[in-house]
Order: structure tokens, then C-alpha cells, then sequence
């Protein structure tokens, strides 16, 4: 604790007696300075015990005197100390009655006490106290490093902290859960102010704010070094930190730093393992993959698991997906691969696990907030998800995720699954301007013809590829004798240049005649 003005009353040597303000004496003194000014105030920085002689105070009258200390205890004057037997053989009563009034104390300081003792007593208080303080953020700091080595998690830690803190503390992840809390009852606590640590997440780290109020004072900090913040710590006290409790908090930023946020050089190691791993995998090699993967990803290969490719506009578009998947990979203790390409991320995750689902709330979330007027460009991260793979399957897995990545992209969606694709139609997938141009360029001729009144080309060949080329069937639905049907469709290849004895003409057409009832619905 710093000095007070109580600690100066009973030191011996200084011989001070109290005036006024007895109530008081608990008020910290910052620093004691001298000054004969009639108005020091623009002098003072607040928290001072100011001591006077009153050389140039007319100290007897009792409103001057009012205005005088008034001013000071505006001012934030801890406390006054006259000297007596200088000017004033006592302290004026004026003095007393001002002080009285205003709540300021007021200490006597006796002829033989110089000045210069009390600031030197106020001077070696406040190193002692700094020495204190450092010493024991010193202690807090050893405390905090063994228990961040012992390698049980941050739970220890942050009761550590919260004690020399004497309150609580709590650790956040990447999205703003909470991963631990201590002591216990903070947890509930800790989780209302998600939204505080998802704002201090989006500055850049490190970054602080102080949220709450004088009863409940939480400071947040932000974890990592890079352009976005790792995680969060949180801690909450009844009063503003002081220097002990700050460095036993800036030690603790320090560690869970080290422990949440891996070192540059070793994610990095990480990552070119993982894409290593991925490209024997995609070589159908996943004897070497699950020997090079060892304990890192091993584990993620003895299971089905889901490839996914996500994508972004930017290089760190897909940052803040990928770290709230790790997030709760983490939390689950679910291994996971990932690799950067460029503008993507390629991520194989554990089917059912913490990583997909978390991955899927993500993408809805982004759904609900992101306009959908231009489709998926608007997105933040577009991802394609394939179906459950194992190691044999990963090439395939690969084109899966690939295939809904870019359906994703053209329906205006943050994810799709390869699933949806295979169980649903794919009709919904000529709804593209590159499928409706190519439908209009391959049907235009047959338009054309049918504009001119030389028949009914366009009905006619939607009818015989409906009836899969069977003459008797197609020409009643059409109300036609099966030789003009013929002909019609002789005229049809005669003008497309296309004989459709081809299948792959055939589809081709069928597939432009749905793009263009898609674009333009047939009239009931």
C-alpha cells in the first residue's frame, strides 16, 4: 500500500498532529511538495500533501481561507501540513473551521520537523511500497510460470492469478467462449461478456478496455501478437489494479500468449506437415500419409472424416473461420489439418465432430447477416464440405468439396454440402448465366425457325427427348402423325448440325431445354 496520511501521523519522527480531517487519514499520498503560492492548484496533479507556512496567505480570515482550501480539495489535495512557529506560532483557527468544513485534513507539522523529512518519509514510503509491489509481481510471476510448465492447462494458472488478484479470472478462445474460469462461480459471469471480448477480438493485438463498474471492474486483454487476437483474459476486481496485481496480470498475458498462440516457426512446421500429409493422401498413398501424419494427425485418419475448401475474396479471409474451428477442436481435443492455399484453406476435420459443427454455425451465422443480392461474393468465406471420407478416398473427397465449393459460390451461400448435391436435383444447378448462355446459343437457330411460323421445331424435340425418342408416344403428346414428327426432327438436325443419334447431343439438348424453362417458365 502506498503512504497515508495516517502512516505519516504515527511516524515517530515526524511528530504530526491532526487538526482536522481525522476521519480521513486513510487518503493515499501520491507525493508532499511545498509551495507558497496563494493559488498552487495549477501546480498540483491530485493526491498531494501540501505543505505550507502560509508566508503569502492571509490565513486569519475565515473567507479567504474558505476559498483557499475549497480550491484544494477540488483539486484532489490530499491534505494540508502547516508549519507552525514560522509565520504562525499556531494554526489559525480560520484554517481550522475551512478545513473542518471541507473534509480536508490538516496536519500540524511542529517547528523542529523541517519540510524536507516529511517529503523524504513520503519519498522512501512510496519506494518501499514499489518494492513491495515489485517484489511481489516478481513472486506472482514465478507462481505463474510453473503453473503454465506444469502443462495441466490454464485452470491452475488462472486460480493463481485470481488470488494474487484477490478476485476472479477467465480465459477466452478465438469466438469468445469461454475455455476456464476461476474460481468456479466466474464461469457464468465470464460468458455475459462475449460480446465485449468479440469487439476486443476485431483491434488488432495487443489491445485492453476496462468494462463493468466501480463494484465490478473487469479489465479484458487480448491474447497474441498477430493482426488478429488469439483469445482473451479477462479479470475482475472490486478496484482499479494496482502495481503487484498488474504485474501478476501482464505476466499472465504473457504465458497464456505463449500457451494459446503456438510460435510462428513451429505452426509453421505444423502446416507444411499437414500439406504433406494431404498431398500423399491425394496421391493415394495413405500408408506414407499415416506415417508421416504420427501423433499429430494420426489420430484424424483411424476415423471418417470431412474435407472442406474455403475460400475468400482475400488471403485472410478465411482466418477467422479456420481459429474458431481450432477453437473447438481444442476444446474437444479433436486433432485437425489444415492447410493454406493462397486465397483458401483446405481443413480436414473429424465427421461429427466439434470442428464441422462449429464450421456449419459459422456459415449460418454469415448467412444471416450477409446480403444475398450478388450471391456468394458477397460472403465473407464460401465452403464446400464433402461427404464422410476415409484416407483411401481423399482424391474424391477433394473433387466433392471442389463441386459444392463452387455451387456455393453461384447460389449466393457460405456452405454447402456435397450431400445436398447428391441426395436433391441438378436441375437448380443450370440456374447459371454461363449454362442459360450456352442453352440460348445452342437453341437459338430452332427459336429463330419456330419465330418465322415454319413450325413447331422447339415443342417437338422437348417432346421426342421426353419420350426418349419413341415416335408414337412423342407425336400424341403432340396431336401429330409420327412422319411429321420425323421430319421435324430431321429439320432439327439438319439445322444445329447435331445428329441425335448422339447421346451426348441428346443431353446436351434436354439440359439447354430445361436451363431455358428454367430462365423463362412455361405458361399453364
Amino acid at each position: 500500500m502506498p503512504p497515508t496520511l495516517a502512516s505519516l501521523v504515527q511516524h515517530s519522527a515526524l511528530k504530526l498532529t491532526v487538526r482536522a480531517g481525522a476521519d480521513r487519514l486513510g487518503t493515499p499520498v501520491r507525493w508532499a511538495h511545498a509551495s507558497e503560492l496563494a493559488d498552487p492548484v495549477p501546480y498540483m496533479d491530485g493526491g498531494e500533501l501540501l505543505l505550507v507556512t502560509a508566508t503569502n496567505l492571509d490565513a486569519d480570515d475565515p473567507e479567504s481561507m474558505r476559498r483557499y482550501v475549497r480550491r484544494l480539495a477540488a483539486a484532489g489535495v490530499a491534505g494540508v501540513g502547516f508549519a507552525v512557529g514560522v509565520n504562525y506560532e499556531d494554526v489559525p483557527a480560520a484554517l481550522v473551521e475551512a478545513a473542518e468544513e471541507a473534509g480536508l485534513p490538516l496536519l500540524e507539522v511542529p517547528r523542529r520537523t523541517p519540510f524536507l523529512a516529511i517529503s523524504k518519509a513520503v519519498s522512501a514510503a512510496i519506494a518501499a511500497d514499489q518494492y513491495r509491489a515489485v517484489t511481489a509481481g516478481f513472486e506472482a510471476q514465478r507462481e505463474l510460470t510453473k503453473a503454465a510448465l506444469a502443462g495441466d492447462g490454464p485452470a491452475d494458472l488462472l486460480a493463481r492469478l485470481a488470488a494474487h488478484i484477490d478476485g476472479w479470472a477467465a480465459l477466452y478462445d478465438a469466438s469468445g467462449a469461454v475455455l476456464a474460469a476461476a474460481p468456479d462461480w466466474a464461469a457464468r459471469r465470464a460468458a455475459r461478456l462475449t460480446p465485449d471480448v468479440e469487439r476486443l477480438r476485431d483491434r488488432p493485438a495487443p489491445a485492453s478496455v476496462v468494462v463493468g463498474d466501480s463494484e465490478d471492474r473487469v479489465e479484458l486483454q487480448s491474447l497474441g501478437t498477430g493482426r488478429r487476437a488469439r483469445g482473451a483474459l479477462a479479470v475482475g476486481t472490486g478496484a482499479a489494479l494496482g502495481t503487484a496485481e498488474r504485474y501478476a496480470v501482464h505476466s499472465a498475458v504473457a504465458l497464456l500468449t505463449l500457451t494459446t498462440a503456438r510460435s510462428r516457426s513451429l505452426q509453421g512446421a505444423e502446416q507444411r506437415l499437414g500439406a504433406a500429409v494431404l498431398r500423399m493422401l491425394l496421391a493415394g498413398q495413405p500408408d506414407h500419409a499415416r506415417a508421416v501424419a504420427g501423433d499429430l494427425y494420426g489420430g484424424l485418419l483411424d476415423a471418417p472424416f470431412r474435407l472442406l475448401i474455403a475460400e475468400a475474396s482475400a488471403p485472410a479471409g478465411p482466418e477467422l473461420l479456420t481459429e474458431t474451428m481450432e477453437a473447438a477442436a481444442a476444446r474437444t481435443g479433436e486433432a485437425l489439418l489444415l492447410v493454406p492455399e493462397a486465397e483458401r484453406v483446405v481443413v480436414l476435420a473429424a465427421d461429427g465432430g466439434a470442428a464441422v459443427a462449429a464450421c456449419a454455425s459459422y456459415a449460418e451465422a454469415q448467412d444471416d447477416r450477409t446480403p444475398r443480392e450478388g450471391g456468394a461474393e458477397d460472403s465473407d468465406v464460401v465452403v464446400g464440405l464433402s461427404a464422410p471420407s476415409g484416407p483411401i478416398a481423399v482424391s474424391a473427397a477433394y473433387k466433392q468439396a471442389e463441386q459444392a465449393l463452387s455451387v456455393a459460390r453461384r447460389r449466393g451461400r457460405a456452405l454447402v454440402e456435397h450431400e445436398e448435391l447428391a441426395a436433391g436435383s441438378v436441375l437448380p444447378l443450370l440456374a447459371d448465366d454461363a449454362v442459360r448462355a450456352f442453352a440460348d446459343g445452342m437453341l437459338r437457330a430452332l427459336y429463330e425457325h419456330d419465330a418465322k411460323g415454319r413450325g413447331d421445331l422447339v415443342a417437338s424435340l422437348r417432346a421426342w427427348l421426353s419420350r426418349h425418342g419413341q415416335w408414337d408416344a412423342a407425336a400424341a403428346d403432340l396431336g401429330v402423325h409420327r412422319h411429321t414428327l420425323r421430319y421435324r426432327m430431321r429439320r432439327v438436325e439438319e439445322i444445329l448440325g447435331r445428329s441425335l443419334d448422339d447421346p451426348d447431343a441428346r443431353m446436351e439438348l434436354w439440359l439447354s431445354l430445361k436451363a431455358t424453362e428454367a430462365a423463362t417458365p412455361a405458361e399453364g
